[in-house]
């Protein structure tokens, strides 16, 4: 395993715990891509490749090969204009004007363990010998520009990940028109195309199509990951499913514009590619200057989606995600969001956070409004300094109140925004994004800070880094809430303005960098109007990210099943609301609610006194509960057992890694007459042991739970749910 370069066959062959990737040097030193899949012996790897001539509107650079044409073979990371014909991974422009590249193998080098990406997120790794890397070097000798093509395998949990360096080696300047971070070439185009898209309140649901001749694919242009897409595709056979059929899965960990596409050309091959959005983005090269796109990772499953899943979610959960918290249990958290919004003062906050604490709540978070005169989502944001008529006494006081109930205190903050009616955007008007003599459109009724200026990411680090250092804050909920327009700096030259929202994310990333650095205690979790930026590139900062701004259970049945296609439950807020709920107006039991909430980092975020005895004592026993099942919820194996997208039913299983204890949650959203009686199989246990389930009592082995199934109780009404608890005996 890991990586091995066979000289003879200029071949190099990658390879993890289960798959192999195979790259061929082809004459002159093209990259050719050969092989992507199940693991195989490295025996007759030259003999992959098909080459053949085709008509002449697929030229050939080479007259003495016919079947060698940039338009037709299979390539590692094509250029555009040398006779490819189909979307390229890389474009530049040279100093005359011209856009056409050729790069061709000059050198490589192999290692163990895996380099940090310069400024941007990356997997990484904890010893050398859990992965290995290859850097392919190519050269474009006319344009004088090296590319340097980065592998990385982790052997034992079967992923690949890339990324790509642009070095401007000549004498004049370059544009890279566009820098991607992937494109892999597949043989066929037999699949189908499944992403994750949505909206506000509605994120990341699951979208599966056939793939068609042409171009088929999903971007954001919003300067931000987005509700509307994920930083994600995946390309399924025909017929796969959870447990079987083969699956090519590509995640960009970047918090910025991307795009994701699978392109069928006529000769039936599909180019899949990911990276950052080459739409209104370019960057100039200055001579010696480089550009270090994204890391993309590639996961390939041959047993399915759930395989595929297990795998993002080990590999983001333990070699992405960083800190304290990584392999820390999360808190169970109180927020007044819902329960206040802006309208609160110190004494209903303690009142809040004495009945979470008399409930067995571990941490109260303090939501927007504490600062500035934010009584509404009109001001105030920059102005990072107490409201004194909502908390006369501060923050260090109020924390301290909520201290002496033994609870940890949290903070929100919108660090990213400023609104017109603040003291921060009289004393900076400049430091929003803007194009002179253009409106400043407001959305929220606020603007973007220009994270692309030194200047204001140091201000705003020290007024964050103030606020954190005067109270004794264990937690921080990082919001975004809103895309970015007028996408200009006051300080870029005007060849350089097309480069703004990427230095804005390499400026988001240094001041996380900064600031989870200097608070490695504080517990961060992202947001973007909940689920705007669920992204492996925040991920990499923040250890978990707010789910959804829908907290309705049924609602969220869809979203956590989606967002779990990607991402670990360790990295999903999840909170039981009030009902009606504020965003669907349904109405659930707290039992569904709370079992849905606990798929995730539990929380509550409503108003506690409100409680009547009766939802006191549920809640009570919700967080104990809770509790008890955390760390196999955030540490165990997800296993998706019934599709909210597919049915009136939901259901999974969290299993422990070694299948010493599981949990499974059974939802039927909507009653049926005379309903069949039926069984559901679970997953991720051990055949040959035996379980018990714990409320019930019995004993059952592994295999008969598999495979035989448990009997699904008789339900009453719409929107019912059941957990079952079993541990191996």
């Amino acid at each position: 395993m890991g990586i091995q370069y066979f000289s003879e066959e200029r071949i190099f062959h990658i390879q993890s715990s289960a798959t192999s990737y195979v790259i061929q040097l082809l004459p002159a030193g093209i990259p050719a891509h050969v092989y992507w899949g199940r693991k195989i012996r490295a025996t007759r790897l030259s003999a992959i490749l098909q080459l053949t001539e085709r008509c002449s509107f697929s030229p050939s650079p080479f007259p003495e090969d016919m079947s060698i044409s940039y338009d037709t073979i299979a390539q590692e990371y094509p250029s555009y204009g040398v006779g490819d014909f189909r979307h390229p991974a890389y474009q530049i422009q040279a100093g005359d004007g011209t856009t056409a590249s050729e790069a061709v193998y000059d050198k490589h080098r192999i290692y163990k363990g895996k380099a940090a990406l310069e400024g941007l997120p990356a997997t990484y790794t904890e010893h050398e010998d859990e992965a290995e890397t290859l850097e392919l070097e190519l050269l474009d000798a006319v344009a004088g520009l090296r590319i340097i093509l980065s592998y990385t395998v982790f052997v034992g949990l079967n992923a690949i990940t890339r990324s790509v360096r642009f070095v401007n080696e000549g004498t004049g300047s370059l544009k890279l028109l566009r820098g991607l971070s992937m494109s892999v070439d597949l043989r066929d185009s037999s699949y189908d195309l499944l992403h994750l898209s949505g909206s506000w309140a509605r994120e990341r649901y699951v979208e599966r199509r056939a793939l068609a001749p042409g171009m088929q694919g999903i971007e954001s242009r919003r300067g931000a990951s987005s509700h509307a897409h994920n930083p994600f595709l995946a390309l399924l056979s025909k017929g796969a499913d959870e447990d079987h059929g083969e699956v090519y899965g590509v995640s960009l960990v970047y918090s910025g514009s991307f795009t994701a596409q699978a392109e069928v050309e006529p000769y039936k091959t599909t180019r899949l590619s990911i990276g950052i959005n080459p739409f209104d983005f370019n960057w100039l090269l200055e001579p010696g200057q480089s550009f270090q796109t994204p890391e993309a990772v590639l996961v390939f499953s041959a047993e399915g989606l759930g395989a595929m899943s297990r795998t993002y979610h080990k590999l983001y959960r333990t070699r992405l995600a960083r800190g304290t918290y990584r392999d820390r249990t999360r808190p169970v958290l109180v927020n007044n969001w819902e329960a206040t919004y802006f309208d609160f003062t110190a004494a209903k906050i303690e009142d809040i956070a004495r009945t979470g604490s008399e409930l067995g709540m571990e941490l109260f978070v303090l939501d927007d409004g504490w600062f500035g005169h934010r009584d509404d989502d009109r001001s105030s944001l920059g102005d990072w300094f107490v409201d004194p008529k909502k908390l006369p006494e501060g923050l260090a006081d109020l924390a301290a109140r909520v201290n002496k109930l033994d609870m940890q205190f949290g903070l929100w903050f919108e660090p990213e925004m400023i609104s017109p009616d603040s003291e921060l955007y009289r004393q900076h008007p400049d430091w929003c994004l803007h194009v002179p003599q253009r409106r400043r459109t407001l959305a929220r009724m606020q603007l973007v800070l220009d994270f692309s200026r030194e200047d204001v990411c140091r201000a705003i680090g020290d007024r964050i880094a103030d606020v954190l250092r005067s109270a004794p804050i264990t937690y921080v909920k990082w919001d975004m809430n809103r895309n970015m327009t007028e996408i200009g700096s006051a300080l870029l030259p005007p060849e350089r303005q097309r480069e703004t929202a990427h230095r804005y994310m390499l400026g988001l990333y240094s001041v996380l960098e900064r600031i989870t650095s200097e608070f490695p205690e504080v517990l961060f979790e992202s947001c973007s109007g909940g689920g705007g930026r669920f992204d492996p590139g925040m991920l990499y900062y923040m250890p978990q990210t707010w789910t959804s701004d829908n907290t309705d259970a049924v609602s969220r049945l869809k979203i956590q099943y989606g967002t779990s296609m990607v991402y670990p439950l360790s990295a999903m807020g999840s909170h039981v609301s009030a009902v009606p709920n504020h965003q669907v107006h349904r109405n659930t039991s707290l039992e569904l609610r709370g079992h849905v909430a606990m798929s995730g980092n539990f929380g509550y975020e409503l108003d506690l006194t409100k409680f009547s005895a009766d939802e006191k004592a549920t809640v009570e026993a919700q967080v104990a509960l809770y509790k008890e099942l955390r760390p196999l919820v955030q540490f165990g194996e997800q296993y998706r057992l019934l599709s909210p997208f597919e049915g009136n039913e939901t259901a999974w299983l969290i299993a422990a890694e070694d299948k010493s204890e599981a949990v499974a949650v059974y939802v039927r959203t909507l009653a049926e007459p005379n309903d069949a009686l039926r069984h559901l199989r679970l997953k991720g246990l051990d055949p040959e042991a035996d379980y018990q389930w714990l409320e019930g009592g019995g004993v059952y082995g592994g295999d008969h739970l598999m495979y035989a199934g448990l009997p699904l109780p008789a339900l009453h009404g719409d929107f019912q749910s059941v957990l079952w608890r079993f541990r191996k005996v």
